[in-house]
């Protein structure tokens, strides 16, 4: 049970007081003694602690603070209550509560720049990702008996066969979408028949690929990421490193290959589900036949746009697989930290693949593919 804390005043024939405190000096029992003792009329020159039982933080504190005020001398403190009164004395130094006001213009140009070192930093652990995975690559060209082909065909069914299903119905109402609004637009002009084109041409050589991307890096590019980072969080790869096996050939190349080798395969499925979708609402909206639609879209789609779909599509693989596989490399810490590697991996995806999709319209254009 705690004794209330107090005090009692004593003044010496020299003139000198003391305040002999007693009770316990304890946040249960100090009650008003800081009260009262800021109503003190007065100083004391010793504060008497001798008579007190239990002293914590906030005794302690109390004890210094009135010391420190009155310049007065602390005694009877046992070991304990002089350690304490130590530790509090140590810690009373001035600080800022609140941060220096800075300026809207400094700080939305350190905001700019922090975010410039990043994205340079971030680019520079790409490329030189980007080159360890080719330095691997060729080893295992040389010597093709360390392929990991079980790792690989597991990866080319989790980044391709099921991924179908999803790819597949996305497609679908993509292509349903763009025969139904281009159509619509067609109409005012009595040309809805160029529907057939819009679909065609639009699915083989743009969205068929570009949106198959998107989902990848969001379906396995995650997953790649979280892969590794919980692997890399385990110390799994650095018994990986321990016992001679390298992580870049056991554990990236497996899902590099997979990309490059599944998004050309992907993409053109998309682009042919997207096309059967456009031609279903064609039947429908325009009644234009199956077969005549088909018939048309071999007469309106140059062979080049599916050229332009194949090729775009191993590089897209590739930024999919870097990008996710650099960012499980780059995890620390903790479980947060994969999360957030996680949806950086995807994020830097999708902004890499749109980036290079815009690059290659241009290319394609300027090589007459167009």
């Amino acid at each position: 049970m705690s004794i209330p804390s107090d005090f009692v005043e004593e003044t010496a024939e020299d003139g000198a007081v003391t305040l002999h405190f007693s009770g316990d000096l304890s946040i249960a029992s100090i009650g008003d003694l800081p009260e009262r003792l800021r109503e003190y009329e007065g100083e004391a020159e010793r504060l008497d602690i001798a008579a007190t039982g239990y002293v914590d933080t906030v005794g302690a504190w109390l004890i210094h603070r009135t010391a420190r005020d009155w310049h007065a001398e602390i005694v009877g403190a046992d070991d304990d209550a002089q350690r304490l009164i130590a530790a509090v004395a140590t810690a009373d130094q001035p600080t800022d509560i609140r941060p220096e006001p800075i300026s809207p213009v400094i700080r939305v140009l350190g905001e700019i720049g922090e975010a410039t070192t990043v994205a340079f930093t971030t680019m520079t652990g790409l490329i030189g990702f980007f080159g360890a995975i080719m330095i691997g690559f060729l080893r295992l060209v040389r010597h093709p008996g360390n392929i990991r082909w079980n790792a690989v065909i597991q990866r080319f069914d989790v980044v391709g066969v099921r991924s179908l299903g999803i790819i597949g119905l996305m497609s679908f109402l993509i292509g349903l979408v763009i025969a139904q609004q281009g159509a619509v637009q067609l109409r005012q002009f009595g040309a809805e028949v160029f529907t057939v084109n819009l679909v065609g041409r639009l699915t083989l050589r743009e969205l068929g690929v570009l949106m198959t991307a998107i989902m990848v890096a969001g379906r396995s590019g995650s997953a790649f990421a979280a892969q590794i980072g919980t692997m890399k969080l385990t110390e799994e790869i650095d018994a990986m490193r321990t016992i001679g096996v390298s992580p870049i050939e056991a554990l990236v190349l497996p899902r590099f290959i997979a990309a490059i080798v599944m998004l050309p395969l992907l993409g053109f499925y998309a682009s042919i589900v997207a096309i059967i979708g456009g031609g279903l609402l064609s039947w429908v909206e325009l009644d234009i036949p199956p077969a005549t639609f088909f018939a048309r879209i071999r007469e309106v789609v140059p062979l080049t746009d599916v050229y332009v779909g194949l090729v775009k599509a191993p590089v897209f693989g590739a930024i999919i697989a870097v990008t996710g596989c650099y960012q499980g490399m780059q995890v620390k810490g903790n479980a947060e930290d994969v999360g957030k590697r996680t949806t950086a991996a995807v994020v830097q995806a999708i902004f890499l693949v749109i980036v290079l999709d815009a690059f290659f319209a241009v290319f394609f254009t300027w090589i007459g593919w167009d």
